[in-house]
């Protein structure tokens, strides 16, 4: 049988490759490409010798796990080996019936069919992460009644296996207080049994302080029924008991977390200030009773000064006596608030504060009489002191009573009066006189002059004698305080200080007379000096009597006048004069006129003769100081220079009446101006400077050019005459002046019957008055169109004044003539232009464009009457006026329901009313991502207006409805903050910024899903590390002996470890 198969093998391999030899066989491995020799070798078809060249993550299924050790023909059962499928179900029979779809790697890996961790994953995406007991409790204890591995749904609801536990409860009575039957209220699927809760006592009324550890039954005696979150609902019993304050008694209102805290009842903190609008409990009054001033209970009405509750104390005060002493009752003005005593009575703050020996002096030596209205005058108090003293005697010298003067507060004696704070500071000999020596007659009004203490000595004085020589009484004049003698009187300082000779004369020189009044010119005392002068005589030649003009102090002789500070300085021959040529009649009043001096020279002047030509007597004008000849008269600083021909003249020739002459040309040439011709005939004016010069008379160079008028065209060739037939002055230059003839003589048109303006020049010119030259494109009515070619009279037939210029003057007519469309009917504007122009009438131009609504789109092919039916005044341009019942016949989006903005223009154009062309992008939400494609009413269903932009206001069901629960975590509802427009999964939450790093450090990439930690997806403040870290207690307790605090938890490893390394505590 063997060699019959061998033989039939033989006869098979043969045949096959006989055909090889025919034709290229097929490989019976299907469309495979690679070569044979990656896996077969020529001593053997089906002897595999590794390594295999074939390598097969090339066909796009890597072996990995426990792939790699199957046969092949486990998975290829067929020699064409992609005739096989990639997926788990292709090869794994599916226990699960399908329920969890087909994806086996969300539990299954090819390592190990029976992995824990994906088990865990698949429960966390499911919605029921497997922590605490649950993760160690056997499958089949919830899974109850499935076949093995079936794993079929079961609700994630804690009271569907947890029913018995609920209502076998007792402390509390779950059924009895009527408790949610949401177990994970109170209950963690974390914990390690049902009896560990972790109930959070948090919302209307929070557990702090004493209430944190107080048993639930001492609050909840109601079964958990109806139980008050006020204060006064537990400690009413507190409130009735408390007898400092009695808070019944007193009233309190009950709400008692006004002074209480949830630390203690004791500790209250009751805010007096607040209470009492100011009254704060300082110092003693901090440790005393409520009742000690609220008397009887008594909570109002109670005084708030001191004296109010502290009148005994006042009374019984007899060191010193309050009562007795009529004290203040301000009671703080002694004592505080620490304690009635000691008194701490500041006499610095009164008006009398206390220095010197008053600081320890008993009270009762200066308030023996009481301490209201004492005196603060140290006389009062210091009276016998003052009477007794003999040294000067007070009394007697009649001294002041202001003690301060002299005495001061340390004591009586010494005395410290300093005589310098008086008016009469004691300097030089003063300092050493006894008192008695000036005040003799006692210390009030003692003068304060040196004569009244020094009158003998200023009469005994024999050199010089005072009383004879009537000094001044004013002894500081020549004597100081150092002593009577010697003076020291300095002459510096009178009004008349010595200087030059007067230094070395003796006085009686200047004051023979006598020290008063003596005067201070030198002439009262130089008169003999000026008199006996003989060169010059000063009494003769009358010389004033200011000696100081040519005299000083150092000499009579020489003197010192300078002509040169005189108002006639000596210039020119001026100077070599003797004195008496110019003051022979003496020197005062001595004139400073040349011709006072220089009458005789010009008198006796003949070439030319001064006195007959009325020369002017300012000789300055021709002469000067040098020599009386040659004289420099200069003409050009005149008001008529010499020019022309009057350079050449003699003087006589025009001066011949003397100088004093006019300077106009017609006073010398009015014999010329009356032998021209035509001069007086023609009223030429005098101005001959208008036609003559001083070069010629006889070249006239009269230029009409240079006047308002200059001549031009026709004018330029007529006489003179015939236009200045009157006269030459005042003759007028406007052209209808000369021309009112011609005006009124012109037929066609008749200027006059037309009322045609006077100025001709808007027609004329002085060419000549015929033809006419109007250019109406200068006025305000230029001719364009068929205007230009009509007759003036076809629009000037009332006149040329007050012509209108706008059309409707003229075209009325045509304005109301026109059918189509008529005018009147839908009243047009009057404004003509608007439509027509001045080529024709017809065809009208009237340009929409030019308006407040430019037709555009389907706009433009639309006849008058569609949008104008009401006429053409105030036409609305808003879109709404016209298409209303477009707006409202819109079923898809309905518009009025949507309540739409009647801006036609944020969705429609003018090409047409659909379709619509709204750009979402110009809005305060521009559409991206998936917003692009959503249906308006996906957003809008309750309409368009006030439509909010926010997140949340349309994806509030995702927020409520997402795992992880964003309730449950507290995620903010900016939804933006992880997700955007694009979807919203997945999102982009910054997990290593917020909370815990897993996207960089220790913890980067060793997680896959957000369930690997949070391990309840509806609770994400809820998280495990103890699932991935250490798993035995017992070494990681030994690991953190000594480490305070430590527990074995994932909440106090995160405590301690907040950025997930070892050395984060």
């Amino acid at each position: 049988m063997r060699c019959l198969s061998s033989a039939i093998f033989i006869l098979a391999a043969l045949t096959w490759s006989a055909g090889l030899a025919q034709e290229t066989r097929q490989s019976p491995h299907g469309k495979m490409s690679w070569n044979c020799l990656d896996c077969h070798n020529t001593e053997s078809w089906d002897n595999f010798k590794p390594p295999l060249k074939f390598k097969h993550e090339e066909t796009g299924f890597a072996l990995v796990g426990q792939h790699t050790k199957a046969a092949c023909g486990v998975c290829h059962r067929d020699l064409r080996f992609s005739y096989v499928g990639t997926a788990c179900a292709d090869c794994h029979i599916d226990v699960h019936r399908g329920q969890f779809g087909a994806t086996c790697q969300n539990c299954h890996s090819p390592q190990n069919w029976q992995n824990r961790k994906d088990n865990f994953e698949l429960h966390a995406s499911r919605g029921f992460p497997l922590v605490g007991v649950h993760a160690i409790s056997d499958c089949g204890a919830c899974h109850i009644g499935q076949e093995r591995n079936e794993f079929a749904d079961v609700s994630p609801e804690c009271q569907i296996c947890h029913r018995s536990n609920f209502e076998s409860s007792t402390n509390p009575n779950h059924s009895l207080a009527g408790f949610s039957s949401d177990c994970r209220q109170c209950h963690q699927p974390v914990a390690a049994s049902w009896s560990v809760t972790s109930f959070k006592h948090i919302g209307a009324f929070a557990l702090r302080g004493k209430h944190a550890s107080t048993d639930c039954a001492v609050c909840h005696v109601t079964q958990y029924r109806g139980t008050s979150a006020e204060c006064y609902g537990c400690h009413a019993q507190d409130f009735a008991a408390t007898s400092d304050p009695a808070h019944a008694t007193f009233g309190f209102p009950t709400n008692c977390e006004a002074c209480h805290n949830d630390m203690g009842w004791e500790t209250a903190q009751f805010d007096h200030i607040q209470v009492s609008e100011g009254f704060a409990l300082n110092g003693a009054h901090g440790a005393i009773t409520c009742v000690q001033c609220h008397v009887n209970n008594q909570l109002e009405g109670l005084p708030r000064e001191c004296y109010g509750c502290h009148q005994d104390d006042y009374v019984a005060t007899t060191d010193p006596s309050h009562s007795q002493n009529n004290f203040p009752q301000t009671c703080l003005t002694c004592h505080n608030e620490n304690a009635w005593a000691p008194a701490t009575f500041d006499h610095n703050l009164s008006q009398f504060p206390l220095t010197g020996a008053h600081v320890s002096v008993a009270c009762n030596s200066c308030h023996a009489g009481g301490y209201q209205d004492t005196p603060t005058d140290c006389y009062t108090c210091h009276t016998n002191d003052f009477n007794s003293v003999a040294d000067p005697n007070h009394v007697t010298n009649n001294f002041p009573h202001e003690c301060a003067q002299c005495h001061t507060t340390t004591a009586w004696e010494p005395t410290t009066f300093n005589h310098s704070q008086t008016d009469f500071p004691l300097t030089g000999a003063h300092v050493s006189v006894t008192c008695n020596s000036c005040h003799a007659g006692g210390y009030q009004n003692t003068p304060t002059d040196c004569y009244a203490c020094h009158r003998t000595d200023y009469e005994s004085v024999s050199d010089p004698n005072h009383v004879q020589n009537n000094f001044d009484h004013n002894c500081t004049l020549c004597h100081s305080t150092s002593a009577w003698e010697p003076a020291n009187f300095s002459h510096a300082n009178t009004q008349f200080p010595l200087t030059g000779a007067h230094t070395s004369v003796s006085c009686i020189s200047c004051h023979a007379g006598g020290y008063q009044d003596t005067p201070t010119d030198c002439y009262a005392c130089h008169d003999d000096d000026y008199n006996s002068t003989a060169d010059p005589n000063h009494a003769q030649n009358n010389f004033a009597h200011d000696c100081t003009r040519c005299h000083n102090t150092s000499a009579w002789q020489p003197s010192t006048f300078n002509h040169a500070t005189t108002q006639f300085p000596l210039t020119g021959a001026h100077t070599t004069l003797s004195c008496v040529s110019c003051h022979a009649g003496g020197y005062d009043n001595t004139p400073t006129a040349c011709y006072s001096c220089h009458q005789g020279d010009y008198d006796g002047a003949s070439d030319p003769n001064h006195a007959q030509n009325n020369f002017d007597h300012d000789c300055t004008q021709c002469h000067n100081t040098t020599a009386w000849e040659p004289s420099t008269f200069n003409h050009a600083n005149t008001q008529f220079p010499l020019t022309g021909a009057h350079v050449q003249l003699q003087c006589i020739e025009c001066h011949a009446n003397g100088y004093q002459i006019p300077f106009d040309c017609w006073s010398c040439h009015e014999a010329d101006y009356h032998g021209a011709e035509n001069h007086d005939s023609n009223n030429f004016p005098h101005d001959c400077t208008q036609c003559h010069n001083t070069t010629d008379w006889g070249s006239d160079l009269f230029n009409h050019a240079n006047t308002q008028f200059p001549l031009t065209g026709a004018h330029i060739s007529l006489q003179c005459i015939a236009c200045h037939s009157t006269g030459y002055e005042n003759i007028p230059i406007e052209c209808y002046a000369c021309h009112q003839g011609d005006y009124t003589g012109v037929d066609d048109p008749n200027h006059v019957t037309d009322n045609f303006s006077q100025i001709c020049t808007q027609c004329h010119t002085t060419a000549a008055w015929i033809p006419a030259t109007y250019d109406h494109n200068l006025s305000q009515f230029p001719l364009t169109g068929a205007h230009v070619g009509l007759l003036c009279a076809a629009c000037h037939a009332t006149g040329y004044d007050n012509t209108a210029g706008d059309c409707y003057s003229c075209h009325q007519s045509d304005y109301d003539g026109v059918a189509d469309p008529n005018h009147i009917q839908n009243n047009f504007s009057h404004i003509c232009t608007e439509c027509h122009n001045t080529t024709a009438w017809s065809p009208s131009t009237f340009d929409h464009n030019q308006t407040q609504f430019p037709l555009t789109g389907a706009h433009v092919p639309l006849s008058c009457l569609s949008c104008h039916a009401g006429g053409y005044q105030n036409t609305p341009t808003d879109c709404y006026a016209c298409h209303q019942a477009d707006f409202e016949g819109v079923a898809d989006p309905n518009h009025v329901q949507g309540n739409y903005s009647h801006l036609c223009t944020q969705c429609h154009t003018t090409n047409g009313w659909s379709p619509a062309t709204f750009d979402h992008s110009a809005t305060q939400f521009p559409l991206t991502g998936a917003h692009v494609n959503a249906p308006c009413l996906a957003c809008h269903a309750n309409g368009y207006e006030n439509t909010p932009v926010e997140c949340y206001a349309c994806h509030q069901s995702d927020y409520d409805n997402a795992v992880p629960d964003h309730q449950a975590a507290g995620f903010p509802t900016t939804c933006q903050n992880c997700h955007n427009t694009g979807a919203w999964m997945p999102s982009t939450w910054d997990h290593d910024l917020l909370y815990f790093p897993i996207y960089s450090g220790r913890h980067q990439g060793r997680w896959t899903t957000c369930a690997d930690c949070h391990v309840n997806p509806n609770d994400f403040s809820a998280f495990e590390c103890i699932l991935c870290h250490e798993h035995n207690q017992p070494d990681t307790d030994e690991r953190h002996t000594g480490v305070p605090n430590y527990q074995y938890n994932s909440q106090a490893c995160y405590a301690c470890h907040p950025r997930g390394e070892a050395g984060d505590r």
